[in-house]
């Protein structure tokens, strides 16, 4: 009978193990003859509550967060015996913070913070609104307090949190924000395990975070934290280095993938009807403001699809952009074929009417959009890179445009007019081809396209009416380098252009980098002129 009785009473042993220990109380009346006591009263109450907060119950934390805040508030009221908790600052009665019951206030003083008080209690109350905040958001604001003060917070405090948080992204922060407070440990092993657990989260604040043990006493005195500190930047710092250089990897795509939306209607135009369409950025300008009257539009007629509004404009950026084009060819260019300077000049005059029409209908101010969901925010993938949802919007959309484009140029009879007028134009005429007609609407295709590029830009860009100069000339280095009306050749040079100014203007700043990059393009040109594709032509 002896073994049965001893293994029955093992179990309950270990079953009162596993009872987790009860919250320990607040000394309710105490911590609040603190707060209504002089600075150093004041001081140790609210430090002692930081150091407790991790075993403290959710009521004792409210009920300490009240008097908290009035204090900080100048709400709370200290008459000969207990405290008082105010509506508004110097109101004749409060509510008593222990019984609840209505006092006067009129023989009550009311404490003042000095600044080493309010420091104590405004990390208190961060403490207090990490543990009970009622939502993200107020969880947050309390550990942005934390975070500045981060070493007098007991690890029992961030544990508690962190197993609490509900919200992922909050969680991931208390997380590295509990590994970091423990890189201060004055355990040697806590220390190196902080040490791996911030290594194994890479980013730029966990490589200065451990740079900066490489001052601690430890470094030089103990060489397994030398090691674990050695091998943990150099683990962060590789990470760094790969995240960096994704980063530049992804901005360039999406800068080229907004330099090729910009040229790739400038190249249909130029290499069809030989025009330098000095308005192509003018074009740019009013698809974004397209854009902009779809959103208003759907602000005032359907508010409740307001996110849907970016995708409904881009049929009518692309239409009224391209109905402006052909406006523009029909009523001034289509007289001024095989005069190149004119063209020109009557292109750049089209501009500055566009601008200046703009800037007297609407105004000069940078346009107000709204994000939808879709292009707002991002991911974090790898150390510091963060996949931006706008610039994978314009990726996507470029992508989404060089394949329609090519379906247009190589699969329709449009395309097959334009490919044949580009090769040779006086020969498809005497075939009967409508070369006029097939300017028109080639010229009306480029300027659509234009619009379509306004539209990727609303998300990344400020929109007002001098935004297409800004890429006129990026757009004609593009088309040159690539092949005047080369779609695929336009495409290879804006990954060139513009992965090269993504890489160069960190090192020179952003003018230097256009210099070098307009100088390579030159230099290239001299060895060939025909750009890096050349379409093949009969003349």
């Amino acid at each position: 009978m002896a073994d049965p009785l001893r293994a029955l009473l093992a179990l309950c042993c270990l079953a009162l193990l596993t009872v987790p220990a009860s919250a320990a109380p607040l000394d309710r009346a105490a911590f609040a003859a603190d707060l209504c006591g002089d600075g150093a009263a004041q001081v140790r109450g609210a430090e002692g509550l930081v150091q407790a907060a991790g075993d403290l119950a959710a009521d004792d934390l409210a009920f300490a967060g009240g008097l908290l805040g009035a204090l900080a508030e100048r709400r709370l009221a200290c008459p000969a015996e207990g405290a008082l908790l105010l509506g508004r600052p110097g109101a004749p009665e409060g509510r008593d913070a222990l019984t609840g019951a209505t006092r006067p206030a009129a023989e009550a003083r009311a404490p003042v913070l000095g600044l080493r008080q309010r420091a104590a209690v405004e990390t208190a109350r961060g403490t207090v609104a990490l543990l009970t905040g009622p939502d993200p958001a107020a969880r947050v604001a309390g550990l942005a307090v934390l975070e500045r003060r981060i070493a007098t917070v007991p690890a029992a405090v961030l544990d508690r949190a962190r197993d609490a948080e509900t919200d992922a992204a909050l969680k991931g922060t208390i997380t590295g924000l509990a590994h970091a407070a423990a890189l201060s440990s004055p355990d040697p092993a806590r220390r190196r395990a902080a040490i791996a657990a911030v290594a194994a989260s890479p980013s730029g604040a966990a490589q200065a975070r451990l740079a900066a043990l490489k001052g601690d006493p430890a470094y030089s005195a103990d060489p397994a934290f030398r090691a674990a500190l050695d091998a943990g930047l150099a683990q962060v710092s590789r990470a760094v280095a790969v995240g960096d250089g994704l980063a530049v990897f992804y901005n360039g795509l999406s800068f080229a993938s907004i330099l090729f939306m910009a040229a790739a209607g400038l190249a249909i135009i130029f290499g069809l009807m030989g025009v330098i369409n000095l308005a192509q950025g003018e074009f740019i300008m009013l698809g974004a403001y397209a854009t902009y009257g779809v959103q208003e539009a759907f602000r005032r007629l359907a508010p409740g699809l307001l996110d849907l509004y970016l995708l409904a404009a881009v049929p009518v950026a692309f239409a009224a952009v391209a109905l402006v084009g052909i406006a523009v060819e029909a009523l001034i260019l289509r007289h001024l074929y095989r005069r190149p300077l004119m063209s020109l000049l009557a292109t750049w005059a089209v501009s500055l009417f566009l601008v200046n029409l703009v800037r007297v209908t609407v105004g000069t101010q940078n346009l107000q959009f709204v994000m939808p969901a879709y292009v707002s925010g991002g991911v974090p993938l790898y150390a510091d890179f963060v996949m931006t949802w706008n610039r994978l919007f314009a990726i996507g959309f470029a992508a989404a445009t060089l394949v329609l484009t090519l379906l247009i140029l190589r699969r329709t009879p449009l395309g097959l007019d334009i490919r044949a007028v580009t090769q040779n134009r006086d020969m498809a005429a005497c075939l009967g081809l409508p070369t006029r007609r097939v300017d028109r609407l080639a010229f009306g295709l480029g300027s659509g396209l234009a619009g379509l590029a306004g539209v990727a830009l609303c998300p990344i860009y400020s929109v007002n009416p001098g935004m297409g100069s800004g890429f006129i000339v990026d757009s004609f280095m593009v088309v040159v380098l690539g092949g005047v009306g080369s779609l695929i050749g336009t495409l290879v040079a804006a990954l060139g252009v513009g992965g090269a100014n993504v890489l160069i203007e960190p090192v020179s700043g952003a003018v230097a980098a256009k210099v070098i990059v307009l100088v390579g393009i030159i230099l290239f040109l001299q060895r060939r002129p025909e750009g890096l594709f050349a379409v093949r032509r009969r003349r």
